[in-house]
């Protein structure tokens, strides 16, 4: 176990955690929300620290993030534990569980960093569930692998209070972060969670220069209103910036909503259209075979500048990010 870096401490041996905003008091010998940070007598533990129970090499185009390094892999890493609930988590067997419910590795974070440079990726992303649970693992692995050249990524529900942010953001290069409904109740009911923190998380990533994405998964009946998608693209644009990538992705059923059918390609589409005429320059379509909606275009010329298909980039015609008109597109490119 680690040491945790944000609670302080309250009477009779509990303990108020302060990493996310769910301000958890965690008495003595207890867990909090995330069922993976512990109280030991007064002292708040990463139970999971140096214990990932998945790793994997993925194209960065899965996280999705579509303006950061086309192309690369990332040495992708998760622990058990999330802050979130999320009915339909399609990692809820890890997101869920407990350390001793799920198969995990002993992996020092300059192992993790070694096998990455090994396995030729240049990105560690931390993922699958989420990595706030794991901070401090996160942290170390990020300073060693910031020294060794590489960049870090998150994949994040954006449930992260500002001083913990703030600690990442010295090295942490990008962000994919998920944008659940911009409705709070679709939060509460949906995820045990509150939309107003991640909007201010958001909006903190982007103040302290890390390079965000935001992905919001449409699931029918929930979150997919015309009402909400257009609040959600306005809400983008007008905090985040309209070169901000915003992905629509389409839900399949899983845990408990099951009985939700999958997200029809007419709805992905509509979305893409509500999206272009709220004036954001980057739109994508995700968990879809899409035709053009995958790939990136110029907003000068109009040509398109990076092809993909599936999780592929198909060609990259940008050189370090610019485009042959002479555009200098928005991202990480080098």
């Amino acid at each position: 176990m680690k040491k945790a870096l944000f609670y302080r401490n309250m009477k009779g041996n509990s303990v108020q955690c302060t990493l996310c905003p769910h301000f958890c008091i965690v008495k003595d010998g207890e867990y909090g929300n995330c069922g993976v940070r512990k109280n030991v007598h007064g002292i708040l533990y990463s139970t999971t620290y140096g214990k990932p129970c998945a790793t994997a090499v993925d194209p960065i185009e899965k996280k999705p993030l579509f303006h950061f390094l086309p192309g690369a892999l990332a040495y992708s890493i998760a622990t058990v534990g999330c802050n979130f609930h999320c009915k339909n988590c399609q990692n809820w067997q890890i997101s869920h569980a407990k350390l001793e419910d799920y198969p995990y590795e002993e992996k020092a974070p300059q192992e993790v960093v070694r096998e990455a440079i090994s396995a030729g990726c240049k990105i560690i992303a931390y993922t699958y569930t989420e990595p706030a649970v794991f901070f401090e693992y996160v942290l170390d692995i990020a300073k060693i692998a910031k020294r060794k050249g590489l960049k870090n990524i998150l994949v994040t529900n954006g449930f992260t209070n500002p001083e913990p942010i703030r600690e990442w953001a010295k090295f942490i290069d990008a962000a994919n972060i998920d944008m659940k409904s911009m409705d709070d109740s679709f939060y509460r009911k949906i995820c045990s969670a509150r939309l107003k923190p991640v909007q201010e998380s958001l909006k903190l990533y982007k103040e302290l220069g890390v390079w965000i994405e935001v992905t919001n998964l449409i699931i029918p009946t929930l979150n997919d209103s015309r009402t909400i998608l257009k609040k959600l693209c306005s809400w983008v644009k007008g905090e985040l910036g309209d070169s901000t990538p915003l992905h629509f992705s389409r839900f399949f059923p899983y845990y408990k909503l099951k009985n939700i059918p999958i997200t029809p390609k007419e709805k992905l589409l509509e979305a893409y259209d509500l999206a272009q005429k709220a004036g954001l320059k980057y739109v994508y379509l995700g968990n879809l075979w899409a035709d053009k909606e995958e790939n990136t275009y110029c907003p000068n010329c109009g040509r398109p500048v990076v092809e993909r298909s599936a999780f592929s980039v198909i060609k990259n015609h940008l050189k370090d990010g610019v485009c042959s008109c002479g555009y200098r597109m928005p991202g990480v490119w080098k």
